[in-house]
């Protein structure tokens, strides 16, 4: 397999990552420095952007801490891979009155999913699996899946589940989210989120019974979890590493890890809760760690456990909308990132369950499809906010969004720690960007 290191080091990575050593410590040994530059930042109208309309941008961030619906937020936008606003608003949190810095960590939930994606999508294009290959030729434990069928009981699925529903969300898990459906009753029955690694993850979820036959419908679900895993078994390298070593590094996403270096704890943010009884916040810091304690972690959830800050994210988002290249580090080809942001829905599948993205809609019912690990957008006047054709996202469950515009060539990036966010924050972020543009992408 090809890497970007010496054979040497990459040896001692690897028996480091056996052993346990934490992906921090493994990254501290890589043999090419992170190539570390921030996006180029300049003024909006450089780019055709209004200084002035983005203010309402900072107004919008200022507004949601002045009512009381979020204790600060970071956002930021750029433009043909330049930065044109970026701003942090508020307090840290609710008890921590600090000024919220630009370079804060925040929890990003499943804005970790297309990270683990892309993760995948690289050893694709080295030849080490087929979209259309079974996923049990990579994951075993899922080789006799069950579905719950009407009746009340599971059947032996007939088909079986591929890689591409696995980053689809066509395979047919689940979350455990709502409790009063029957298989979700198991997925929490289950606690699969204390699952000591991925391989034990596995083994827990592949004896609970599929929603339904594999690709049929999309259910959000645990299935970027199982994607992480088989990132693992593929590169036979641990996921932590694999993505430190693979992802991080050469991006110079020095602040994005599973675990928080003791060096950096102080910059964590505490985390939150919409209350709707009181319409109030309250502090869920300690109540929402399920995916691991973000010191000492083992199971390395591709699904949501990844910490970031919002500059990191954006070198992340910039190497999408480059074609797959960031500050001379490419990860995948042009071809592959337009095929992963195609929809990948058949038109016959529609959407069921929750995601994680707020005010995203029925998936494949109102102009807003799935690719392979991104939410896109089909229609733009179907789905009722200002967009662009091929425009792809996601969120996350503590209220952060992100989207990359590959027509107006525009990444918008909102940070905050709020779950169950009652908050239109994407739309709101939409309305702000776009507004502020002055000339049209050519």
């Amino acid at each position: 397999m090809m890497t970007l290191f010496s054979k040497a080091p990459f040896n001692k990575i690897r028996s480091l990552a056996a052993l346990g050593a934490p992906a921090a410590i493994v990254l501290s040994l890589l043999t090419v420095p992170a190539l570390g530059k921030d996006v180029p930042s300049v003024k909006a109208e450089k780019e055709g952007m209004s200084s002035s309309r983005l203010e309402r941008v900072t107004a919008l961030g200022e507004r949601y801490v002045a009512e009381g619906r979020v204790p600060g937020m970071i956002t930021m936008v750029s433009r043909n891979g330049k930065i044109v606003h970026f701003e942090a608003t508020g307090q840290r949190g609710l008890t921590d009155t600090r000024p919220l810095e630009k370079d804060a960590l925040f929890r990003i939930y499943s804005m970790s999913k297309p990270i683990t994606a892309v993760a995948l999508m690289m050893l694709y294009e080295e030849g080490r699996f087929q979209l259309s290959d079974p996923a049990h030729k990579y994951i075993p434990e899922l080789k006799d899946l069950m579905v719950y069928n009407p009746d009340g009981e599971p059947t032996p699925a007939k088909t079986a589940v591929t890689m591409q529903q696995l980053l689809t969300h066509t395979a047919g898990f689940s979350y455990g989210f709502d409790p009063r459906d029957a298989v979700d009753q198991q997925y929490q029955a289950a606690k699969i989120f204390e699952a000591k690694d991925l391989s034990d993850f596995a083994t827990r979820v592949a004896a609970l019974p599929l929603q339904f036959e594999p690709g049929s419908r999309w259910h959000y679900s645990v299935a970027s979890d199982l994607v992480g895993l088989a990132v693992e078994r593929i590169s036979g390298v641990a996921f932590d590493v694999y993505l430190a070593e693979r992802i991080f590094a050469p991006l110079g996403m020095e602040d994005t890890f599973f675990n928080v270096p003791a060096d950096k704890r102080e910059r964590f943010l505490p985390n939150h809760g919409w209350d709707p009884q009181n319409s109030t916040m309250v502090d869920v810091t300690l109540r929402t760690d399920a995916r691991g304690n973000y010191v000492s972690g083992t199971l390395f959830s591709g699904g949501g456990g990844l910490v970031s800050s919002t500059m990191d994210y954006m070198r992340f988002a910039e190497m999408l909308r480059n074609g797959g290249s960031y500050n001379g580090a490419r990860l995948l080809s042009p071809k592959t990132v337009q095929y992963m942001t195609l929809n990948h829905l058949p038109a016959t599948i529609g959407a069921s369950g929750s995601g994680e993205a707020p005010t995203l809609g029925q998936l494949g019912s109102s102009g807003v499809g799935f690719g392979l690990g991104f939410s896109v957008v089909t229609d733009p006047a179907a789905a009722a906010t200002i967009s662009s054709v091929g425009e792809y996202a996601w969120g996350g469950a503590a209220g952060t969004v992100f989207w990359i515009d590959p027509q107006e060539e525009i990444i918008t990036i909102a940070m905050i720690q709020l779950m169950a966010s009652p908050w239109p924050l994407r739309a709101d972020m939409k309305t702000t960007t776009y507004q502020a543009i002055t000339e049209l992408a050519e």
